[in-house]
């Protein structure tokens, strides 16, 4: 069968250095290949120059061909590539609202999608086809919401969009550069299956980049393991993954293999370690009395520590203005009387889909936004109701950590400079400072001299380590870390979190772990709140949670979770 993508000694070079090395691929029509690595391997680089999509300052050497297409694709002019992309090729990246133009509404752009290789196509009937391509990626109430603009849309729901988009023209090949890292479990799944449906009714080959073994098991019969921009192993997926034969393919295998819960045993518990530390046994200075008199049993000597977060009917309502895709009326409930308890020194994970008021939470839980309604207590601060000023111990006592480093660090800034910045906030002086800095940058596992150099000059592992130095340096009582490491390789996942369970134990950190990952959480955590619509449907200890789930939602969400 002749292929419908045959790569052959593809290299792309910055100046001196080459930063895809020979790369082989071959493709036929129906079939699916996962091209899979640590960050930093070459497969973002290899998809973007079989699309000719590479940035200014890289240049691509070696051949691209693709069935249907007379020229080689390396090398072709710009308006030839213009042909190439949306008929022949599809692609489907990481973040849908950088494919998509938030000043249009989604209808529309799928719309245009559809008509710019069919110009006779009139525009009412091109926004028929698109309503109908939505509706088939299982989005509701298609109509409607193609009305929508995509801040308007959960990121499941405008991940489908651009899949819509991408296959409107029937395309020969499907690039997918890790189209489902950053959605919740069971949405992930209806996404992998949706690409899978949409290859096979279009007959299309599908090159599916990922650093999540567990995807490209479920959708790959073929997989490309790539180590510092060459292909090192290639093969079926079930040999490659169970029986990888280079290191590279072995270290990503071992990083995806599941991670013991930190409730399994008590002496890993976060909760039960920091308790000890709080509250060291006690021995009695005196025997006890041979004939003690009747009375109430006294508390047992390692009573657990009183809650550091506290929240009673936490409540958070929006105002949307009228949209036509809003079946509520344009009020927006993104929390409902949400009731939680997280002990000091614990770790507590918030699991649930796209929209179930996860990021919410944080926002309030960190000072960020206010409650419509309902109680919360935080670190001993009452942040219901308070004001600014009010808040300033809650600023101390608590940090956040978000999913994307590159969009929470200032680029133009100093590392020091940006660890240091909420020390300067909270008037540390300026020597002690400098050793704060430094000590952190330590502890995170970096270097004192890292603080001269700028984000850009590191991974994306050792920014989310900057990112967390940055969170350590005022010293807090909790650390929110929302998504922490869902934009992350599974070996650099593996890093970062023995780095936060490390440091929870050591600086006596409460962690509050906002994922859609539940390996994520069972590794860190060892108490779990499920939400669902602004709604906690199931909480309690992680190992029961998982082994005996009382809420259908938790039972879906184990489920989809192990594809």
């Amino acid at each position: 069968m002749s292929p419908v993508l045959e790569v052959e000694g593809l290299r792309v070079r910055r100046g001196g250095t080459e930063l895809v090395r020979g790369v082989d691929l071959r493709l036929e029509a129906g079939a699916f290949l996962g091209l899979v690595g640590a960050s930093g391997a070459g497969k973002s680089l290899t998809a973007l120059a079989v699309a000719g999509l590479l940035d200014d300052g890289l240049e691509a050497a070696g051949s691209v061909r693709l069935a249907g297409v007379g020229h080689d694709l390396v090398g072709a002019p710009e308006r030839a590539m213009r042909a190439v992309r949306g008929r022949r090729i599809g692609m489907v990246f990481q973040e849908p609202m950088a494919a998509l133009n938030p000043l249009h509404r989604v209808g529309t752009q799928v719309a245009e999608a559809v008509r710019v290789h069919a110009d006779r196509l009139g525009r009412a009937e091109a926004r028929e086809r698109a309503v109908g391509l939505l509706g088939r990626m299982g989005l509701p109430r298609p109509e409607r919401l193609a009305r929508a603009y995509p801040h308007q849309l959960s990121g499941g729901q405008r991940q489908r969009v651009v899949l819509a988009m991408a296959v409107a023209d029937d395309p020969a090949l499907l690039v997918c550069d890790e189209p489902a890292t950053a959605l919740d479990a069971t949405v992930r799944r209806r996404v992998l299956d949706l690409i899978g449906q949409a290859a096979r009714e279009r007959g299309a080959a599908v090159l599916y980049i990922s650093h999540d073994l567990r995807e490209v098991a479920r959708l790959c019969d073929r997989v490309a393991v790539m180590d510092r921009g060459a292909v090192v192993e290639s093969g079926p997926t079930a040999r490659v993954l169970e029986e990888p034969r280079h290191e590279a393919a072995r270290t990503l295998v071992r990083a995806a293999a599941p991670r013991p819960s930190p409730s399994s045993s008590p002496s890993s518990s976060l909760a039960d370690s920091s308790s000890v530390a709080r509250h060291p046994p006690t021995s009695p200075s005196t025997p006890p009395s041979p004939t003690p008199p009747v009375s109430p049993a006294p508390p047992p000597a390692h009573a657990p520590p009183p809650p550091v977060i506290r929240a009673e009917g936490l409540t958070r309502r929006f105002r949307v203005p009228g949209s036509g895709v809003l079946p509520w009326g344009g009020a927006l409930t993104a929390l409902d009387a949400v009731d939680l308890e997280v002990p000091e020194g614990a770790g507590f994970g918030v699991v649930g889909e796209s929209g179930a008021g996860k990021s919410t939470l944080v926002r309030l839980l960190a000072g960020l936004d206010r409650a419509t309604a309902g109680t919360l207590e935080v670190a001993g601060v009452r942040v219901d109701g308070a004001s600014e000023r009010g808040l300033r111990p809650l600023r101390r006592a608590v940090q956040v950590v978000y999913q994307d480093p590159q969009g929470s660090l200032d680029p133009r800034m100093r590392v020091g400079d940006i660890v240091a910045e909420p020390l300067v906030g909270a008037g540390v002086p300026r020597q002690e400072r400098a050793a704060r800095v430094a000590g952190v940058l330590e502890s995170v596992g970096l270097s004192p001299q890292d603080a001269r150099r700028r984000p850009r000059h590191f991974s994306g592992g050792q920014r989310q380590r900057i990112a967390i130095a940055r969170a350590l340096a005022p010293r807090p009582r909790v650390l929110l870390a929302d998504e922490p490491v869902s934009a992350l390789d599974m070996s650099v996942r593996g890093q970062i979190m023995d780095l936060l369970l490390k440091l929870a134990a050591s600086e006596g950190l409460t962690l509050v772990i906002v994922s859609h990952d539940l390996e994520v959480v069972r590794a860190l955590c060892s108490r779990v709140a499920i939400m669902r619509q602004g709604r906690i449907v199931e909480q309690g200890l992680v190992e029961r949670v998982w082994k005996h789930p009382e809420h259908e939602y938790t039972r879906e969400l184990l489920e989809a979770s192990r594809l």
